[in-house]
Parts: structure tokens; C-alpha cells; sequence
């Protein structure tokens, strides 16, 4: 369980924090999509036909934005902000944080479709409740290539917050590429290996919290997707959001996905960083900022979200 967060804190968990809405231009209620997949759902008090249905980043992390030792309570200000502006907004805590909680969580018991197949239950659910006339898919980081894998034709429209325009083993070589060059040809080696499918045990002892054997079926799994590849078939608009300040997916990733989509609009929200906090300051005052819940996000982030929907 321990090198399964780390692998997918690459990319981008505190469990689940269920609280009552203190707004009073919104009520707040907990909903179970599965027997994995518990949310909130906030509702405007003036009625709305718009659903935003967000989707968590990599790592077991919570319908808030948290992680275990990391909270900023990022997708519960997003989903704030959203519903304060006349949308209501659905978020969830990914189903590792539930395995963890039930203690049956491993290395190897989660695949990447597994977060699809989460997804699309949480889209078919409210489609059954015919409550919205238009569902919207917001992921962020890891959750917007699952995002655009659950958008099917009940989705209005994607909005992409922080994800990467290539596949991940191209993230990888480039983080490490950047923060350990010594490992990166091994590195190539590894990922040539699981993108045709195949296991290896021929990786440096450096880098078994990245390509333990009990986590490649996962990385197989998650890196036959090539974000470009998938949003060039959507035909609903999109909107791709990112920052100037984003430590861990750069404006350019952004700017891939813009270029490979039919209908996008594109949004580089200057000093936001990867949680939607605004960061004047260096790399350390970013760092620092990801367990710092006081912060407030940046608002441009719900004002594009809420233009592209109204």
C-alpha cells in the first residue's frame, strides 16, 4: 500500500471529511454512488439544470483535495465557489481512500480503470436521478485523463484543471529527467517494458517506490492512454485550465491538449498552482502551500468554470 500512493503521488490523502455547509446559499448531502464511492452533493437553493461532477487527482485522495498528511480542502473550495455561482457540484472520495479505511487496500488490488469505471458510475447515477439537464466532468491532474474517459454522451462538456497532455510514462521520463538524470536511460528501459505490456524486474533499487513489480500491472494499465489522443474524439467543448505556478503539469502539457481537441478553450490562470492556490513567492511557498488549508483559491479558476458552463 505504501509504494501504491507513492506511484500515483508522482502526478499528482486525511480521509474522508464530511462536513455541513456553512453557506447558506447552498445545502450540502452525502451521497453513496457504490458501495466504494461515497460524495457530496452541493445543491444552489435557486434551482439549477447544471451538474459539475469533480474527479480527484492521483494518490488516495478525498472528495476534498486531501491526502494522508496534506490537507488543503482544494476540491472542496472549487465545489464551493462552483455551487456559490448557481451550479451544483458533485465530488468523491477516490475508492482507494475507502479501501484503506477498510484495510484492504494493496499494491496490486487497483487499476487504472478501475478510477473509470468509478467515474462513469458516478455520471450514470445522476443521469438515472434525471435531475440535470446538463452534467459537466471536471477532473483534475490524474483525474482529468479519467475524466475524458468518462465522458460519454450524457456529458455537456469537459473541463480539464492541471492534467497532462501526454501519456504517463512521458510524464515520468521527464520528472525524472529533471530531478534524477543519472536514472533516466534505466528509466526509459523500464517504461519501454510496460507500455508493450510486460513486467520487468530490471530497474535500480533507486527507483522501486516507482516501478515495484506489485505496481506495474497499474502503470500498464494507465499507460496505454495518451490524453491527445482521447480528447481529439471528444465532440463536446472542453475547457483546459492551468497554471503558471504548477509545480507538477506545466502550461505546455495545457496547451497539448488545446491543440488536440475539436472544441476547447484554453485558460493559463498566471501564479496558480497545481491546487489552485495563487503563489507569489517561490518554489518553497509552493511546496509548503499544499498543506495549507487557510489559503483561498484563486478565483479566476471558478470564474472560468462557471463562464464556460453559463
Amino acid at each position: 500500500m505504501k509504494n501504491l500512493a507513492r506511484i500515483i503521488l508522482i502526478t499528482f490523502i486525511v480521509f474522508p471529511l464530511v462536513t455541513k455547509a456553512q453557506d447558506t446559499t447552498f445545502q450540502a448531502k452525502e451521497i453513496a454512488i457504490t458501495k466504494l464511492i461515497d460524495g457530496t452533493l452541493l445543491t444552489p437553493n435557486n434551482k439549477t439544470s447544471n451538474l459539475v461532477i469533480i474527479i480527484a487527482g492521483s494518490g488516495p485522495t478525498d472528495r476534498n483535495g486531501n491526502q494522508n498528511f496534506m490537507k488543503n480542502n482544494s476540491l472542496k473550495k472549487l465545489a464551493e465557489g462552483i455551487t456559490k455561482n448557481g451550479i451544483a457540484t458533485f465530488r468523491y472520495d477516490k475508492r482507494s481512500v475507502k479501501l484503506i479505511k477498510q484495510g484492504k487496500i494493496n499494491d496490486n488490488n487497483i487499476l487504472f480503470d478501475d478510477f473509470v469505471t468509478d467515474a462513469q458510475a458516478v455520471v450514470n447515477y445522476f443521469v438515472n436521478t434525471k435531475t440535470y439537464k446538463n452534467i459537466y466532468i471536471a477532473g483534475h491532474s490524474q483525474g482529468s485523463l479519467i475524466g475524458l474517459l468518462a465522458s460519454n454522451k450524457h456529458v455537456a462538456g469537459f473541463i480539464s484543471l492541471s492534467g497532462a497532455g501526454k501519456s504517463i510514462d512521458n510524464v515520468l521520463l521527464e520528472q525524472i529527467e529533471k530531478s534524477a538524470p543519472i536514472f533516466k536511460e534505466p528509466s526509459e528501459k523500464v517504461l519501454a517494458s510496460l507500455k508493450k505490456g510486460q513486467t520487468t524486474s530490471d530497474y535500480p533499487p533507486a527507483l522501486a517506490s516507482l516501478f515495484n513489480e506489485d505496481l506495474q500491472p497499474f502503470m500498464i494499465n494507465w499507460i496505454q492512454y495518451n490524453p491527445q489522443e482521447i480528447i481529439a474524439k471528444l465532440e463536446i467543448p472542453c475547457l483546459i485550465i492551468n497554471g503558471t505556478k504548477d509545480l507538477q503539469v506545466s502550461v505546455e502539457e495545457a496547451q497539448l491538449l488545446h491543440q488536440s481537441a475539436k472544441n476547447s478553450t484554453l485558460k493559463i490562470i498566471d501564479n496558480m498552482n497545481h491546487i489552485f492556490f495563487t503563489i507569489k513567492g517561490d518554489t518553497l511557498e509552493n511546496s509548503k502551500s499544499y498543506n495549507e488549508s487557510a489559503r483561498s483559491i484563486n478565483p479566476e479558476v471558478v470564474k472560468a468554470i462557471v463562464d464556460f458552463i453559463k
